[in-house]
């Protein structure tokens, strides 16, 4: 690492809300020269989205474009060229954000750049308020006490590998519901767990959903959701 190289931050900027970026976060956010980010093939993306508010508008910016596709190749193509492009700014001796929702390695896409680079440069990680606790703040739901155990469980696994890993918890929660949903409400009612799961959408937006998952129809899932749910006695508040 050279000593006049810049720094690459990954900053968590929580899960919707530009009020839940933490302070270290903002700070970092509103002095680096370049911010990074990923986004969809067409516009700036949510990340962007959640930052605005607090960019001073001087900055250089790197536009990731990526899919949410199960076929990865794309996206590593575009990190790879990403991670390229910082590179550059970086060995000129300025700072990079990578903005990222949520946290940054909690399936965080910081992890993507920080695999390419993190050799390299210098770095420092800004942990984010999760979506998972923020959805547990939105829909009033207490996930954990005491000794109970806590799964977080992607809902792209196959099936039978999502009813194995709830096996044994206390609590899980489901992310990247979306098209997904129906596969879930299946499973999930073949382990009698319908009645003790919430589902939250964007969670913290002002298109912020939460409702109990028998109430909610499968064709209106967001990709930005979650199901939470626990094994108590008795069914959420």
């Amino acid at each position: 690492m050279s000593p006049t190289s810049g720094t690459l931050y990954g900053l968590g900027i929580g899960p919707g809300d530009p009020e839940l970026i933490t302070l270290k976060a903002l700070k970092y956010l509103r002095a680096v020269p370049v911010l990074a980010y990923p986004a969809p093939l067409k516009g700036k993306g949510l990340a962007r989205r959640i930052a605005g508010p607090h960019l001073p508008g001087e900055q250089a910016e790197i536009v990731i474009r990526t899919t949410y596709e199960k076929n990865r190749q794309p996206a590593e193509a575009a990190y790879d060229l990403a991670a390229e492009e910082v590179a550059e700014h970086l060995d000129a001796g300025r700072d990079v954000a990578l903005l990222c929702l949520g946290d940054p390695f909690l399936y965080g896409s910081f992890q993507y750049l920080f695999a390419r680079l993190g050799r390299r440069f210098q770095v420092e990680v800004v942990p984010g308020v999760s979506a998972m606790a923020a959805g547990s703040a939105a829909a009033k739901l207490a996930l954990t006490t005491g000794n109970d155990c806590l799964a977080l469980v992607p809902a792209t696994l196959d099936e039978d590998i999502i009813a194995a890993r709830l096996e044994g918890f206390d609590a899980a929660v489901i992310v990247k519901v979306g098209r997904h949903f129906a596969k879930l409400y299946g499973l999930l009612s073949r382990l009698g767990m319908v009645e003790k799961a919430r589902y939250v959408e964007r969670v913290s937006m002002v298109e912020e959903r939460v409702l109990p998952l028998a109430e909610v129809d499968a064709d209106s899932a967001s990709y930005f959701s979650m199901i939470l749910l626990h094994n108590r006695e008795g069914t959420p508040p």
